[in-house]
């Protein structure tokens, strides 16, 4: 992993929990607790979170969306594998709905151009399945939130009120047993509350960093969930809590 890529993994991982520790962001990162004591106090330095003892905590009160360029570096193996995973389980002629999460657009390049309706609110994950000739993409329209290149607002609410999916497959920032799920964008949280209300079928697509945070705004909650797909760096008590709450995990 380069170290820039490691530098916004930290911020992003200290923004969203509000602290972490040293010890953490070594086991999360891969790298030793020296190295990560140096990565804290160059951010530091830049103003993008403040050092505390034995770790960091965020400056903002609130997480802005993350841009995506950004997101698409971030835990990108994982991402890529949850992915992989997702793209396997649809099956030709459904209906399904890709959020405007990095790892939905990992999906939509793993998907088959085979007979399929995909509903977005990414202009990423549009561009992406344009050249899928067999695949019919249908776009919301909205607000461009030129961050994360998402459709959001009341006209992206209500053109998702006028579509059912078999499948919705949507990513989320925080997945906490108790508090749900969340994000850092109210636009974002408020289409994606449609978008639950709209499938047979919720597929989670997160990865092992997003379990047990909490984010700004919560949007559902797990009863809401069929699904969850992550990676392997789950914990078994974190996997079980959620099998707990009626939730499939599946681990790749």
């Amino acid at each position: 992993m380069l170290a820039a890529e490691r530098y916004e993994q930290i911020v992003q991982l200290v923004n969203e929990r509000g602290s972490i520790r040293v010890t953490e962001l070594s086991e999360l990162c891969r790298v030793t607790e020296e190295t990560i004591r140096r990565d804290l106090d160059r951010l530091e330095q830049e103003g993008r979170l403040r050092r505390s003892h034995g770790g960091a905590v965020s400056v903002r009160d609130a997480q802005p969306e993350t841009p995506f360029a950004e997101r698409e570096v971030t835990f990108a193996p994982q991402k890529r594998r949850i992915a992989a995973e997702a793209a396997r389980q649809v099956r030709q002629r459904e209906r399904i709905l890709l959020d405007a999460s990095s790892t939905s657009w990992y999906m939509a390049r793993e998907l088959p151009d085979m007979p399929l309706t995909v509903l977005t609110n990414s202009a990423r994950v549009a561009v992406e399945l344009a050249a899928k000739e067999q695949i019919h993409v249908i776009c919301t329209g909205g607000q461009l939130a030129r961050g994360s290149l998402s459709f959001v607002g009341p006209s992206a609410e209500r053109s998702l009120e006028e579509y059912h999916v078999d499948k919705a497959f949507l990513s989320c920032k925080g997945l906490h047993v108790e508090r749900g799920l969340s994000e850092s964008s109210e636009l974002q949280a408020r289409v994606k509350q449609q978008m639950l209300r709209m499938a047979d079928e919720v597929v989670l697509l997160a990865d092992a960093s997003k379990i047990g945070l909490q984010s700004f705004t919560r949007f559902g909650s797990l009863e809401q969930v069929g699904r969850l797909i992550t990676d392997d760096g789950i914990t078994a008590e974190a996997a079980q809590a959620l099998r707990d709450c009626g939730v499939a995990v599946l681990v790749v």
